[in-house]
């Protein structure tokens, strides 16, 4: 199979793939926030005039590279979600998954959705992914998590590899013996995992990127080697670089030209990736 990334509106793309085809579905959609989500790419210069103070009172005056980003603003998400999430039940295969990323202010409306297509019989997990990073209000508990819902299309037949799925160390090791202790522990629906901090390594410069280990942790546990893993709201590609990583086969799906130019920068060199609506040679970040 050829891994595939494809630079389209999604419906239109779910609705040519062959039912009961894929075995895993990862979103992470919009959050319908309300703002245009953006992050500056900047650097600094020595300045007299400054506007910012470093080491031994320094000026330097920041310089603004780039920008990336887009409208988070919805009139209807649920009706925009669900044609999507109705072909997304369709194409998975009969002991597929999806995994549906998302945030505090929408999980609730989003659960009743996915319950009436795949059924609450089909609800596995509520996994709350918690991070510890950024800003934080004075004005109530700072929001310091995301959601994503787990859902099977036959909840007596899916895919579940427990082991191998990467360990933990355990919180209390002196409680569980040195045996244990070495050998971890399973997460549990909880996930504490930092996000992609600006000075990471895997930093790609997309606003809303998602972290490896919450992507390998997803498809470890739900797909096996050789399986073809969908991501529809592909964003900065981390679906198509675990892929990569875990021999899994792919196909991405992004309308946003600013997503596949930073997909065409993380994956330059890799020739067997078929880029579909998309040249990624005529892209400036890749030159």
């Amino acid at each position: 199979m050829t891994e595939q990334i494809i630079f389209a509106e999604n419906l239109p793309v779910l609705q040519q793939i062959p039912s009961a085809s894929i075995p895993l579905i990862y979103i992470d959609p919009p959050f319908n926030t309300g703002r245009t989500q953006s992050r500056k790419r900047i650097s600094t210069v020595s300045s007299e005039n400054g506007d910012r103070v470093g080491f031994q009172g320094k000026r330097y005056e920041t310089q603004v590279l780039g920008e990336k980003g887009y409208r988070d603003n919805f009139d209807d998400y649920l009706a925009f979600l669900e044609p999507r999430l109705r072909e997304a039940y369709r194409i998975l295969t009969a002991n597929g998954s999806l995994y549906f990323h998302i945030d505090f202010r929408e999980v609730h409306y989003c659960k009743i959705l996915l319950d009436e297509i795949f059924g609450r019989d089909s609800f596995i997990n509520e996994i709350i992914w918690a991070y510890d990073y950024g800003a934080r209000t004075r004005k109530r508990w700072p929001p310091k998590h995301d959601n994503i819902l787990w859902y099977a299309k036959d909840p007596k037949d899916y895919v579940f590899n427990y082991e191998d799925i990467e360990r933990i160390p355990y919180m209390a090791p002196g409680l569980v013996g040195k045996e244990k202790a070495a050998r971890g522990k399973l997460p549990t629906d909880t996930w504490w995992h930092t996000i992609v901090a600006t000075n990471s390594h895997e930093k790609t410069g997309y606003p809303t990127q998602k972290p490896l280990g919450i992507l390998r942790r997803i498809i470890q546990a739900s797909s096996n080697p050789g399986d073809t893993v969908l991501d529809f709201f592909a964003g900065s590609g981390t679906t198509a670089a675990v892929c990569l990583e875990l021999g899994r086969h792919f196909i991405m799906v992004d309308n946003n030209p600013q997503a596949l130019e930073v997909m065409a920068e993380r994956f330059k060199g890799h020739t067997d990736i078929e880029w579909v609506g998309f040249t990624p040679e005529n892209c400036s970040s890749t030159k």
